[in-house]
């Protein structure tokens, strides 16, 4: 029983002190609180007081600084004030020194114009005097007039005729001497000028003779080609013909094949397939009709090149690049041997040459000279001559008059209305009448002639028969007596027909048949 009451009071003890020692440290910790609330408080009332401290001192030196640029602003506007105004006193002067300077002038133009109805005035009044002066005068003369009509027993205007009619009388005789002396020297003058200026123009013109001829046969390796190009019962050849439109001449030639065609183009393109077949070794009709439109192709791109190189050459700008091809084209065409494209950029030289002596447009010369034989470039393709369809073809394309009558005229077959189109002529002839320019020889021309004028003398009632301008016309003079103009008609008609039978010549020949009647008689 004792050892049970001292274990319960030991534990009460213990809970005891439990508590009391829970107790002391709630009071302890609430002291510890409350001194911490404390110095915080306090903490916070010393930050208050330095931020509004601090507020004091930053609203003060926001006010100065307020204060300082509201001074600083004043002072601105101010000096900006009194320079404004120093500027529209300044201007203010000006104005005003203008304004007097217009006053000076304007008060001495009114005593200008005061001046000016002054002189006025004494001119209306010398202008009057003048014209009563004159009415006197001319009365004086008309009565001096009558007098002198009634001692010469004619009126004024007889005796005018009369001394016109000796004067002119006198004077007709010296007049048609100086009229024909003039003629005279102006004509020596002009052919002197003109033999000068063609041989300065041969002289400056130093290309060299050469002869380009189109060649129209094509070298083989071997005979054994010869039947890989017929193929197998003719089907290659037969497929060159048709797609080049030529026709191919395999004879007993060793190693070579004529191509003959009348279009140049046609047997330039020819040429270069066969060569590149031959070449290429693969002779079969799909390949053949690759390489005639890669050959076509090659020819249409060399003509616009060469085309452009001889514009370039001539300095020659802006022409059609139609036109262009049409001279490039020119490369592939020949007249008796002479390259086509050779003799009209000749002809552009001599006639670029012989305009600047003579002060003309060089280039429009030029111009004209490149382009007079660009019908050739398509005669063998449409009807024509070559004059007749270069006329159109520059008309197409819009070329200056000048050019258009050069490409008519440089043959005779119309009036030259320009200078650069007798240049053009003149260029023309010299190009192609120079040792080796054409292959035709002077006997070849000779025999021409001659057969065209026996032709033309074969027919009744014809007394005199001339080829003219190098066998391109015809000119045949009748016997009116025995030939109508029917008849005339007719005959030109069957010279035209018979030249075209029998005679073999390049472009075109004109015919002329010419019947004159003279009614003459003599007074006796």
């Amino acid at each position: 029983m004792y050892v049970l009451l001292s274990s319960m009071e030991t534990a009460l003890l213990i809970v005891s002190i439990v508590v009391g020692v829970i107790a002391i440290a709630f009071a302890v910790l609430f002291f510890l609180f409350s001194f911490r609330s404390k110095k915080a408080k306090k903490g916070a009332q010393e930050i208050l007081k330095e931020a509004k401290i601090k507020a004091e001192h930053l609203v003060k030196g926001a006010q100065l600084d307020a204060k300082q640029a509201a001074f600083e602003i004043r002072q601105q506007a101010e000096n900006e004030a009194r320079n404004r105004r120093a500027e529209v006193a300044a201007e203010e002067q000006k104005l005003s020194i203008r304004q007097d300077a217009f006053e000076a002038r304007e008060n001495a133009l009114l005593d200008k114009e005061k001046a000016l109805d002054d002189k006025k005035a004494q001119l209306e009044q010398s202008i009057e005097s003048y014209k009563k002066r004159n009415a006197e005068l001319d009365a004086k003369i008309d009565d001096i007039l009558k007098e002198l009509e009634k001692v010469a027993g004619m009126s004024t205007q007889e005796a005018h005729d009369e001394i016109m009619a000796r004067v002119e009388s006198k004077m007709a005789m010296e007049i048609a001497a100086y009229i024909k002396n003039a003629e005279d020297e102006a004509r020596e003058t002009a052919s002197a000028k003109a033999i000068d200026l063609l041989a300065l123009a041969c002289q400056k013109y130093a290309q060299d003779v050469t002869t380009e001829r189109n060649v129209s046969v094509v070298a083989l390796p071997s005979d054994e080609m010869k039947g890989r190009i017929i193929g197998r019962e003719g089907r290659n050849i037969r497929v060159l013909e048709s797609e080049l439109g030529v026709d191919l001449v395999i004879d007993d030639t060793p190693e070579a094949i004529t191509v003959s065609c009348f279009d140049p183009i046609r047997r330039e393109i020819a040429r270069r397939t066969l060569e590149y077949l031959v070449k290429d070794g693969r002779i079969q009709p799909g390949r053949i009709e690759e390489v005639v439109a890669k050959c076509r192709k090659e020819v249409e791109e060399s003509t616009i090149k060469y085309g452009e190189e001889a514009c370039f050459k001539l300095g020659l700008p802006r022409i059609n690049r139609e036109l262009v091809s049409y001279i490039g084209r020119l490369h592939y065409r020949t007249s008796y041997g002479q390259n086509g494209l050779t003799h009209s950029m000749e002809v552009a030289y001599l006639t670029g040459i012989m305009a600047g002596e003579l002060g003309l447009d060089v280039n429009l010369a030029r111009r004209a000279g490149l382009l007079h034989d660009i019908g050739k470039s398509i005669d063998f393709e449409q009807e024509g001559s070559h004059v007749e369809l270069g006329a159109q073809l520059a008309k197409k394309y819009g070329e200056n008059d000048v050019v258009v009558n050069s490409i008519e005229s440089h043959h005779g077959d119309t009036e030259a209305r320009y200078v650069i189109a007798h240049l053009v002529a003149a260029a023309d002839a010299l190009s192609a009448a120079r040792p080796g320019a054409r292959s035709e020889t002077l006997e070849t021309y000779v025999k021409r002639i001659e057969q065209l004028e026996s032709l033309a003398k074969s027919f009744d009632g014809v007394s005199q028969a001339y080829a003219m301008q190098s066998g391109r016309e015809v000119r045949v003079m009748v016997i009116p007596e025995k030939v109508s103009d029917a008849e005339a008609v007719r005959m030109a008609q069957e010279l035209r027909e018979k030249i075209e039978q029998e005679v073999t010549y390049p472009g075109q020949i004109k015919v002329s048949v010419i019947r004159e009647y003279r009614a003459v008689e003599t007074a006796k």
